[in-house]
């Protein structure tokens, strides 16, 4: 795709202003860094940074029948989305139980639901939603938000930043617990993240998110981004549609299993295949114990046999190499396994993501 026919942010070009390096990113002109993805890193888990989300979609669904036509697509339960503004993690899943995505669902009162799906998926994503929707409730309405822009702050110092650069934000952000979100006005202001840090997800009108982006700059919060994004969510062990998981794969291979209602009588789209299924892998966390760095694809060897590292890189902020792998069941936390890389066989230890949490190691 040649950078004429990118899709572009609201933000695009104050990252350019900025110098970001900007890449390709699934059709959409993304930046990479600006200057050094480790400094972003770790000003996120030292103090906090903002990124430009915008690629991702906002999907509006309303009316009568929103919360049944949800119940019916999402394997969590949203029938736990009873006060207006609670939060749902959760996957949308194929007949067979594989992943359609993952995304965040918020309750917005009375009849009105947001979901916010990864950018590569969007498409698919409205278009799975709205077929749906014409064969199960065809009085819920079904919008694409692509006039509202996101803007993640992340860390710990994001929510001060954010309360002096967004008005109204304090009264409505010191009431919000994790995993939820309130309304200022025409900007929903989320207390969710990919970092593994607190912060909020604000999702505004496109036309005022260089204000806000303007800002938060002067409040001090430095742009971090995909590259620190990416670093950041694999130290936090949060899975990467694509990756991690995709149609070729069930909540209950990739370390999702918490969010799959099962136990509820109510069905939802692969249910019976996930209740049927008998997985013969699970996702575990590695730590290199030798020099290198592992990569996603690389093969997992242990005691029960092989696996595959999904997700791998750098972790900045434990200084050596870590992973999300699938591996089979009978591997454990604490076990000891080998990962080909470059031909040679590499000591890495099983652990239980995350690695890292609100700035502190935990493997």
């Amino acid at each position: 795709m040649t950078a004429s026919t990118l899709k572009l942010t609201p933000l695009n070009a104050a990252h350019r202003e900025m110098g970001a390096r900007m890449v390709d990113f699934g059709g959409w002109d993304m930046p990479l860094h600006y200057g050094s993805q480790l400094d972003e890193h770790h000003r996120v888990r030292r103090d906090c940074a903002m990124f430009d989300v915008s690629h991702m979609l906002a999907i509006d669904v309303r009316g009568a029948g929103s919360r049944d036509l949800l119940a019916s697509v999402l394997a969590n339960d949203v029938g736990r989305l009873q006060v207006p503004g609670r939060a749902l993690y959760s996957c949308l899943l194929n007949p067979a139980g594989g992943v359609i995505d993952d995304l965040i669902a918020y309750f917005c009162g009375g009849d009105w639901f947001r979901l916010v799906v990864n950018a590569g998926s969007a498409d698919k994503d409205h278009a799975w939603l709205v077929a749906q929707r014409d064969m199960r409730a065809p009085e819920v309405g079904i919008a694409a938000r692509r006039d509202l822009a996101i803007i993640a702050v992340q860390g710990p110092n994001a929510r001060a930043r954010v309360y002096d650069a967004l008005p109204g934000s304090r009264a409505a952000g010191e009431k919000l617990v994790y995993f939820s979100a309130a309304h200022i006005d025409d900007t929903m202001l989320a207390r969710t993240g990919y970092t593994g840090e607190d912060g909020f997800e604000i999702v505004l009108p496109a036309v005022s998110a260089i204000g806000l982006w303007q800002r938060l700059r002067a409040q001090g919060v430095a742009p971090a981004g995909l590259a620190a994004r990416d670093t950041l969510r694999l130290e936090a062990g949060m899975n990467l549609y694509g990756q991690d998981m995709d149609e070729s794969t069930t909540p209950l291979e990739t370390g999702l299993a918490w969010t799959v209602d099962l136990r509820a009588p109510r069905d939802f789209i692969g249910k019976s295949a996930l209740q049927n299924a008998r997985p013969q892998r699970h996702a575990l966390g590695l730590v290199l114990q030798d020099k290198g760095v592992m990569r996603g694809h690389q093969q997992v060897v242990t005691a029960h046999g092989t696996g595959e590292i999904t997700s791998g890189g750098y972790g900045p902020t434990l200084d050596r190499s870590i992973a999300l792998a699938r591996v089979p069941l009978a591997v454990m936390p604490g076990d000891e396994v080998e990962v080909v890389v470059r031909a040679k066989r590499l000591r890495a230890r099983a652990v239980k993501p995350p690695f890292v949490r609100h700035g502190k190691v935990l493997v």
